[in-house]
């Protein structure tokens, strides 16, 4: 069996949004880094998968004895662009034991009476985890920006909010994937035209989906701030093109191998006699 095409650039670089990122001059139906053909993308999600579970595994046996390493990965994107795909395709490959998964909605009468981040605090990942974020607190800046729901001067201040909420988590031994699927409006469209076209998929779609998509440059505006302002060294945001969504689950993929193993994972040493273990092993 042939082995599978790979990258032949490293994702965490060519998709990380560095000085000067503009995201309009990103093609959202671009495979940077990959030359490969959608069965190639198909077959190496499929390769990788033993990697990134035994990975995971050495992150939650680290966990049981002391470690406290931990890792988020934060899924931002315009509606229909994938962030279901990749929870289903990219972390079916992981224990869900190991798994801290929290896909924010609107938030209640309660939450609103707290801080944009209090609700946030909340649900990051514990020690040995992997924590999904299914957007996360950058709604309160992406959202409340396009509506005007809040003030310039608030969601400047949100801004370093999160900047220091990122920072502390990094230095807590947690190692932040801040990840924006970017799709073009016409993708949408035809994917929001493929959920009403076929039964199956009517409960997936929403006329709330169709009305913010009036807002469309005003979106891609704030998500070009948002990158600006909160694009750090601690935390730096990747931006995966997803019109082809084979594409945007290897990324994704290969961002969370990168992350994993940058974070020199170790397996526990036993705290017995192994042999003698073995030997009464036998024995019984």
């Amino acid at each position: 069996m042939a082995a599978a095409v790979g990258f032949h650039q490293d994702p965490s670089e060519t998709l990380r949004a560095g000085k000067g990122f503009s995201l309009s001059d990103l093609d959202p139906g671009s495979t940077p880094g990959f030359d490969g053909t959608k069965e190639d993308g198909q077959a190496l999600l499929a390769a990788m998968d033993d990697e990134l579970a035994e990975l995971q595994e050495k992150l939650f046996a680290e966990s049981r004895f002391g470690g406290r390493k931990r890792i988020l990965l934060i899924l931002q994107a315009m509606d229909t662009a994938g962030k279901g795909g990749i929870v289903n395709h990219v972390m079916a490959a992981m224990d869900p034991q190991g798994v801290q998964f929290k896909a924010f909605k609107a938030p209640t009468d309660v939450e609103k009476s707290y801080d944009f981040l209090w609700r946030i605090e909340k649900e990051v990942p514990a020690a040995g985890m992997v924590g999904v974020f299914d957007r996360s607190h950058y709604e309160d800046v992406l959202i409340h920006r396009v509506h005007r729901w809040a003030s310039p001067e608030e969601i400047k201040r949100r801004y370093v909010a999160i900047n220091e909420f990122e920072a502390r988590l990094s230095g807590s031994g947690t190692t932040v994937v801040k990840v924006m699927l970017h799709i073009s409006g016409e993708e949408q469209k035809e994917r929001l035209l493929a959920r009403l076209d076929n039964p199956a998929k009517h409960w997936k779609y929403s006329r709330g989906d169709l009305d913010e998509r009036a807002f469309w440059e005003d979106y891609m505006s704030a998500y070009q701030s948002a990158i600006d302002e909160t694009n750090t060294a601690n935390a730096p945001w990747h931006v995966v093109p997803a019109n082809k969504k084979w594409f945007a689950r290897i990324a994704v993929q290969q961002l969370l191998l990168g992350a994993l193993n940058g974070m020199d994972l170790q397996w526990p040493k036993a705290e017995f006699d192994v042999a003698l273990e073995r030997e009464l092993v036998v024995r019984s």
